[in-house]
C-alpha cells in the first residue's frame, strides 16, 4: 500500500469458449502484466477459465476437470505474481455445481465464493446448470483434487490484502435488492469485486454504470467490475468486455468497449479516504452494528507492495468544478444556495436594507453580486442595498476604480467614506505612531471600517453583510471584531479558489460591458487587504499570498484536513503529486506547516462566527460542521510536518 492507496486491475481477456488451455494462458499472461504495473488485486470475468457461454457443456466432465487443472496452473504461476488473482470457474462442491469466483495467490487457492443469486430468465437461464449456495451449507471448507489443503468455500468470505479487505460477488448479485457486496461492506470490506458476463443491450451500459457508482457510494467502498468480452459465443448474445473501477460514487476508470483485444484498466484505491468516511458517517456504522458480522476473513498472504508512482489524478483545486459541462449547473447551484440563505435572513428579519463594504477585491465583489441577485429575487429595490467604499492608507486607484465601476453598473446606492481621519484620531487616542506599520496599524483600519458599516446599518434600519470567505476563516486572516464580524456571512462556505471561479462565471454571463471589465480586472488584481500604503508607483504592496501562502495550496490543505481528516504526511504526499511542476515539495512543506499552525491558533475567531450558508461538504461553522477547542495544541500536526 502506498500512503493508503492500493492498486487494483480489472481485466477482460480474450476467451475461447470451452478452450481452458487457451483461457488459462490469457489469464496468466494478463495477470503478470498487471502485477508488473503494481496491481495488488487482479480481477477477471465470470467463468473466465472456461468461458461463460458453454451452456450444457458445463455438465460435461472433460470441461469441469479441465477447469480444475486450469486453476492449478494459475496457482502455480501465481508464485511469481505478487498479487491476489480472482478468476471465474465452474466447480463441483458437495455434489453440486457452482458458478464460482476463485481467489488465488502465492501458489495457493485461498478461497472460493459461489454466485449467490442464479438468474432464471431466458437469456441467462443459469439454473439449468448451477446450484444456489443456499442449497448447502454456504460456510464450509472444501478440497479440490489439485490441492490438499482445505479451501474456505461460501458466500461469507472477505479476503485480507495489504491492510484492505476484499468482498466478492458475481454478476447477477449486483442487480438484486440487497447485493451480497452490501453485507461484505458492512463486515469491513472496502473493495468489492464483481466477476460478470453481462451481455450488452441498448441502454444497459449506462444503467450498469449508474448501478456500480451507486453501490460504491452506498457502501462507501471501491467497486471493481470485470465483464466477459471478445471470444464469448455470439449465438444469441454479444459481450462487450466491460472493465470498470469506481470509488465511493466516482468513476475512476472504464475501458473502451468492443475491443477484439484484451482490455485492462488499473486504478489506485484510496483506502484511507474510505475508512475515514465510514468512521465519520455514523449511519454506515449504525447499519453495520445492526447486522452482526458473519464473515470469515481469509488472508491472501501477498507481500505488501509500495508503488512509487500514483495511478490516480488528484485535483489540485478540489473546491472548483472539474468538468466544463457541469460548470454552469454547479455555479448556479452555489449562487442559489447563497441567495436562498440571504433571502431567508432578510425575510425573517423583515429587512429591506443591506449594508456591505466594497473594496474592489474578490470577496466583497462576490458578496455584492449575491446581494443584488437576492434583492432581485425578493423584488426589492436595489437602492436599498447600500454599498460603502472606505478608502484607507493602502487603497490603490485600481481597486477603488473597480469598486466604483461595479457599484454603478449594478445600480446600488453608493457611499464613499474615507477612514483616514477617524483612524488618525484613533492613533492619537491610543498613542500609536502612524509610521509604525504593525498589527495595530492594520487592525485599527479594519475595525474602523466595520464600525462604519454597523452604524450605517443602524442608521438606515438594515443589516451588515459579511464578505469574508472560508479560506480566510481557516487561516484566521481576519481582524477579530473587524471584518471578522457581520450580521450574515454570505461567503462563509466559499473558499478563495471558488470565489475567483464564481466571479469569473458572473463576468462571462453579464451583458454589461462595464461590469464585465471591472469583474475581469478584479479577478486579475493581487489579493490584498490594502492596509499598508502602496508602493511608489501606486501598486499594491501588501500581497496576502506573500504573507500567508498561496490560497490554492491552503484550500487543498483545508479540503483534505476537514473532508477526510488526513494527516499532514498524507496531505503532503497528495499535494506533491497534485502540484507537481507548480510548487516544489519544500515549498509545499513550508506552507503546510503554516496552515497547521494558523488553523489551530485561529480557532478562537471561528468559535464566534456570524451565521452563513453552507455551500459544499467542507464548512467551519462552530454550530455544525467544525467544533474544536480554541486552546487545542497543534504539536502533533507540526511535529509530523517537521518529519516530512
Amino acid at each position: 500500500m502506498n500512503n493508503g492507496y492500493i492498486r487494483v486491475a480489472s481485466i477482460a481477456p480474450r476467451v475461447n469458449v470451452a478452450d481452458v488451455d487457451y483461457n488459462v494462458v490469457q489469464i496468466i499472461d494478463m495477470a503478470r502484466k498487471a502485477a508488473d504495473e503494481g496491481a495488488s488485486i487482479i480481477l477477471f470475468p465470470e467463468l473466465s477459465i472456461t468461458g461463460y457461454t458453454c451452456a450444457d457443456l458445463f455438465h460435461q466432465s472433460p470441461l469441469l476437470n479441465a477447469a480444475i487443472n486450469g486453476l492449478s496452473r494459475i496457482a502455480k504461476a501465481s508464485t511469481g505474481i505478487d498479487a491476489l488473482i480472482v478468476a471465474g470457474a465452474p466447480l463441483r462442491v458437495e455434489g453440486q455445481l457452482y458458478n464460482c469466483a476463485v481467489a488465488i495467490s502465492g501458489g495457493t487457492i485461498r478461497a472460493i465464493v459461489p454466485k449467490t443469486y442464479i438468474p432464471n430468465y431466458n437469456e441467462f437461464y443459469e439454473k439449468r446448470w448451477f446450484a444456489s449456495p443456499d442449497a448447502v451449507n454456504c460456510s464450509i471448507e472444501t478440497t479440490l483434487p489439485v490441492q490438499e489443503a482445505p479451501i474456505p468455500f461460501g458466500t461469507d468470505i472477505v479476503l485480507s490484502v495489504d491492510d484492505a479487505l476484499v468482498g466478492i460477488e458475481i454478476c447477477e448479485d449486483l442487480w438484486t435488492p440487497i447485493p451480497p457486496s452490501t453485507h461484505a461492506a458492512l463486515s469491513g470490506a472496502q473493495i468489492l469485486l464483481n466477476l460478470s458476463a453481462s451481455n450488452d443491450l441498448i441502454g444497459k451500459y449506462d444503467y450498469l454504470l449508474s448501478l456500480i457508482k451507486q453501490q460504491s457510494a452506498r457502501n462507501i467502498a471501491a467497486y471493481v467490475y470485470s465483464g466477459a468480452g471478445f471470444g464469448e459465443s455470439s449465438t444469441d448474445l454479444v459481450f462487450d468486455g466491460k472493465t470498470i473501477i469506481a470509488e465511493n460514487g466516482t468513476l475512476l476508470q472504464a475501458n473502451a468497449r468492443w475491443s477484439t483485444e484484451p482490455s485492462c484498466v488499473i486504478a489506485d484505491i484510496d483506502i484511507y479516504a474510505l475508512n475515514r468516511d465510514r468512521l465519520h458517517i455514523m449511519s454506515f456504522g449504525d447499519t453495520a452494528m445492526r447486522e452482526p458480522s458473519r464473515y470469515r476473513i481469509v488472508d491472501s498472504l501477498i507481500d505488501q507492495r509500495i508503488n512509487t508512482d500514483l495511478l490516480r489524478s488528484i485535483d489540485p483545486h478540489p473546491f472548483v468544478p472539474d468538468s466544463e459541462h457541469i460548470v454552469d449547473r454547479r455555479c448556479e447551484e452555489i449562487i442559489n444556495i447563497q441567495v436562498a440563505g440571504l433571502a431567508r435572513r432578510l425575510s425573517a428579519t423583515h429587512t429591506s436594507k443591506l449594508v456591505i463594504g466594497i473594496s474592489g477585491g474578490l470577496d466583497s465583489t462576490l458578496a455584492l453580486l449575491v446581494a443584488v441577485h437576492t434583492f432581485d429575487r425578493l423584488k426589492l429595490d436595489r437602492k436599498g442595498l447600500v454599498a460603502v467604499t472606505m478608502p484607507g492608507y493602502g487603497t490603490t486607484g485600481r481597486t477603488y476604480n473597480n469598486a466604483m465601476t461595479l457599484m454603478k453598473a449594478l445600480g446600488v446606492t453608493i457611499r464613499e467614506i474615507s477612514i483616514v481621519p477617524a483612524v488618525e484620531q484613533h492613533f492619537k487616542d491610543i498613542g500609536h505612531d502612524p509610521a509604525q506599520h504593525d498589527v495595530t496599524y492594520e487592525n485599527s483600519q479594519a475595525r474602523e471600517r466595520t464600525q462604519l458599516l454597523m452604524d450605517i446599518a443602524n442608521q438606515i434600519g438594515g443589516m451588515v453583510l459579511g464578505t469574508g470567505d472560508l479560506s480566510e476563516l481557516a487561516l484566521g486572516w481576519a481582524t477579530y471584531n473587524g471584518d471578522h464580524m457581520s450580521m450574515y456571512g454570505v461567503n462563509a462556505g466559499v473558499p478563495k479558489t471558488l470565489v475567483k471561479y464564481l466571479v469569473r462565471w458572473f463576468a462571462i454571463r453579464t451583458s454589461d460591458n462595464d461590469e464585465r471589465t471591472a469583474l475581469n480586472d478584479i479577478i486579475d488584481t493581487p489579493i490584498s487587504p490594502e492596509l499598508i500604503p502602496a508602493d511608489s508607483k501606486g501598486n499594491i504592496k501588501q500581497k496576502t499570498e506573500d504573507l500567508v501562502g498561496p490560497y490554492e495550496l491552503h484550500d487543498f490543505f483545508l479540503y483534505y484536513t476537514l473532508r477526510y481528516g488526513f494527516s499532514p504526511r498524507r496531505i503532503y504526499f497528495m499535494a506533491c503529486h497534485a502540484f507537481n511542476g507548480v510548487y516544489d515539495c519544500a515549498t509545499i512543506k513550508h506552507w503546510l506547516k503554516t496552515f497547521c499552525r494558523r488553523f489551530f491558533n485561529q480557532q478562537f475567531k471561528r468559535s464566534c462566527l456570524p451565521d452563513g450558508p453552507k455551500v459544499g461538504s467542507v464548512c467551519l461553522s462552530p454550530r455544525g460542521d467544525w467544533r474544536m477547542p480554541s486552546d487545542a495544541s497543534s504539536a502533533l500536526w507540526l511535529a509530523e510536518c517537521d518529519e516530512l
